[in-house]
């Protein structure tokens, strides 16, 4: 009979992968896994207790707080904030970022990004949400980490992760080499490994996207979800169309089974909507690691420039097939100015 691996245990074991460290990283997921097993307690309780619907407060997107939101933002900042790793939490909750000033994080080297709770709006009809999470190392020597700090490309990225509270509750992350899931056991109460080296399906047959948007759609996006509707037995088309509006519950599905999830630029959101930081960035050091490819339709995510804490962008994630060939028709029906890709396949769009 194998034995059970926890998440303390496995992140144990590879910590000799990062000797800088010297086990605060180590420390630092600990710290996110013990507040998503709070968060998790709330959430599969939220229909017990007064806990659903809105906090009656808007958050700097303008978008209304669920209670839960400001729960869990409260319960991560409080774990990281105690233990003593982190100076700086950057959070879709908060307009600014919180900086850790306490005697236990003075020499703190990380810093987290995080959505506390993706897909809130989804709790009252009790569909999957979850956590995302960027951890970065402090850039600055002296004083109290800034701004500048935080504001690193994706590719500086040391780890990232989600936690998925659904059917089951997991948490999938990646330090750079590879990536894992674990299942919370809640008869133990510990993460256990039993999603070892995941790997994304090179292709798949499943596309996400809110499809009732499709009027304000790029020509490129509408180019694409034509082809992927298009019977085609060579490349097992037509797809399906899935769509649950968690961009964790949608891209964790992908993940396992292959497929494409895509929020591109509309109208009215003429630089995309997810956020680069605490959104975007760290599910696509997870995806491609995972052997996937993250772009904004043009450019690599993890390598765009972020300006400002609460960045917006477009994302087309997932396999990378589904994905080249989304950019293939960008290319050529929505081109940009700066694009730096191969010359399109016009069959692609037959």
């Amino acid at each position: 009979m194998q034995g059970i691996k926890t998440l303390g245990q496995f992140i144990i074991e590879k910590q000799a992968d990062f000797p800088y460290a010297k086990g605060e990283l180590s420390r630092l997921l600990r710290d996110i896994g013990i507040a998503s097993k709070i968060v998790n307690r709330e959430v599969n309780k939220a229909g017990l207790v007064d806990i659903l619907g809105e906090a009656g407060t808007v958050n700097i997107q303008g978008e209304g707080q669920k209670k839960l939101d400001v729960f869990a933002n409260t319960q991560f900042i409080a774990a990281l904030t105690s233990g003593g790793e982190c100076c700086i939490v950057a959070t879709e909750e908060e307009e600014e970022f919180v900086p850790i000033d306490s005697p236990v994080s003075k020499n703190a080297k990380y810093i987290v990004c995080i959505d506390p709770l993706d897909g809130s709006s989804n709790i009252d009809c009790n569909v999957a949400v979850g956590t995302i999470f960027s951890i970065y190392r402090r850039k600055s020597v002296d004083g109290m980490a800034t701004l500048e700090d935080v504001l690193q490309k994706g590719t500086e990225q040391v780890a990232a992760g989600y936690v998925i509270y659904g059917s089951s509750t997991m948490l999938v992350y990646t330090t750079g080499k590879g990536v894992n899931g674990f299942t919370l056991d809640p008869s133990i109460g510990e993460f256990c490994l039993s999603h070892p080296n995941m790997r994304i399906p090179a292709d798949g047959k499943i596309y996400s996207i809110n499809e009732g948007n499709y009027v304000h759609f790029p020509e490129g996006v509408k180019k694409y979800l034509k082809y992927a509707q298009v019977e085609d037995a060579a490349t097992g088309r037509p797809y399906t169309s899935r769509y649950i509006g968690s961009m964790v519950g949608d891209i964790h599905r992908n993940l396992i089974k292959g497929g494409i999830y895509m929020y591109p630029t509309t109208s009215s959101s003429p630089n995309g909507k997810l956020r680069l930081l605490y959104e975007c960035n760290p599910m696509a050091f997870i995806i491609e690691q995972a052997g996937g490819v993250a772009s904004d339709g043009f450019n690599r995510i993890l390598e765009i420039e972020p300006k400002a804490l609460h960045q917006r962008v477009a994302i087309f994630i997932g396999s990378e097939k589904m994905v080249r060939v989304a950019e293939q028709l960008m290319a050529e029906y929505s081109p940009v100015a700066d694009l730096s890709l191969p010359a399109p396949d016009k069959a692609i769009a037959s």
